[in-house]
């Protein structure tokens, strides 16, 4: 499992770079290399200690985005998500090339804060829910049940609340406003997922009706 780890994280990395660098036109962007060397040590460290606190969350998390047990529209959303994620890793690589804008680098080092909060607000989540896959999906086999602890006490989906602190950080840490731009479309796109996904524990997860009805909000508290 841990072999598997390093591969796609692996895979991740290079796949990440060879899009940034390549739009770009350009290796000299240390802001790129500063994300990836970043992914690079916290894939792995992040998927060690998650091996030793919850290996069978870990095992899910490396199955494929796309299973057979899957609502037809969460296939859906992973295909125009990582079409959005080639996208955006593009444009920020084109952006770099054309030189448009330029960011302070008070705010590149945000972007890295704000990267750093995002792993360690998912690693949370990933502390408090088992059950935290990458697709919608009832783990019956898992014995899955609802969880209210932790962030869960506050918002219904709070691994995509600390997934948009990624998609602001990263473009502030590369530099680019363009990539800042993509922003609502990925806050969009996860609007959509949570109403996937409620659908799906609604119908199959006894209890998740109860506790939708006690936690209204679903991404930020008293936003939405």
């Amino acid at each position: 499992m841990i072999a598997r780890l390093l591969l796609q994280n692996s895979i991740f990395v290079v796949a990440t770079g060879a899009l940034l660098f390549a739009a770009a036109g350009t290796l000299d962007w240390p802001g790129a290399w500063a994300l990836l060397i970043t992914s690079a040590v916290l894939g792995p460290l992040c998927g060690w200690w998650l091996a030793r606190v919850d290996p069978a969350l870990l095992a899910e998390r490396l199955r494929p985005i796309i299973q057979k047990d899957q609502p037809v529209a969460d296939k859906v959303f992973m295909t125009a998500f990582v079409l959005a994620m080639l996208a955006w890793l593009i444009a920020m690589g084109w952006e770099r090339r054309q030189s448009v804008t330029g960011m302070s680098p008070a705010l590149q080092v945000l972007g890295l804060v704000l990267f750093l909060l995002s792993t360690a607000f998912i690693l949370w989540v990933f502390r408090e829910n088992s059950f935290a896959a990458p697709v919608v999906k009832l783990q019956a086999e898992r014995a899955q049940r609802v969880i209210s602890s932790g962030p869960y006490a506050y918002v219904r989906h709070p691994m995509y609340s600390g997934i948009m602190l990624f998609f602001l950080g990263v473009p502030l840490l590369l530099g680019s406003w363009w990539g800042v731009a993509f922003v609502p479309a990925f806050l969009a796109l996860f609007a959509i997922r949570t109403r996937i996904e409620e659908r799906a524990l609604i119908a199959g997860l006894p209890g998740y009706a109860d506790y939708a009805a006690r936690v209204r909000y679903r991404l930020l508290p008293g936003v939405w």
